[in-house]
C-alpha cells in the first residue's frame, strides 16, 4: 500500500510559477513509478509527467514549462512538480500517482492549481 499526499497547489497569475509537492509513504518493494495527472472540469484526467524506471515523460502541452522530479529519503519518496510559464489553460486538479510492477494505481486527493489571465 502506497499513500499520496499533494500540497503547493494556489491561484497564480499567468505567466507565474507553482511547486506541486506529492509526500508518498507506505510500501515501496514493488515500485515502478510516479506521476501528475490533472482533471479540468468537463475533461477526462490526463497524464501531466511521470518518471517510471528513471525515465520521464511529459505531455506536450507542458513541455519545456514543467519539470516532475523524485526525491527518496528513507521510506519515503516525495515526487515535486515544478511549473512555469502558467497558462489559464493549465488550470485543474492536479493529482499524484503512483504505480507498482503489477500495474496497481495509487492516487492522492488532488489539489487545485488556478492559473487567472
Amino acid at each position: 500500500q502506497v499513500q499520496l499526499v499533494e500540497s503547493g497547489g494556489g491561484l497564480v497569475q499567468a505567466g507565474g510559477s507553482l511547486r506541486l509537492s506529492c509526500a508518498a509513504s507506505g510500501s515501496f518493494f514493488s515500485f515502478y513509478g510516479m506521476g501528475w495527472y490533472r482533471q479540468a472540469p468537463g475533461k477526462q484526467r490526463e497524464l501531466v509527467a511521470s518518471i517510471l524506471s528513471g525515465i520521464t515523460n511529459y505531455a506536450d502541452s507542458v513541455k519545456g514549462r514543467f519539470t516532475i522530479t523524485i526525491s527518496s529519503d528513507g521510506a519515503k519518496k516525495t515526487v515535486y512538480l515544478q511549473m512555469h510559464s502558467l497558462k489559464p489553460e493549465d488550470t485543474a486538479v492536479y493529482y499524484c500517482n503512483a504505480i507498482t510492477v503489477y500495474g496497481d494505481n495509487y492516487w492522492g486527493p488532488g489539489t487545485q492549481v488556478t492559473i487567472s489571465s
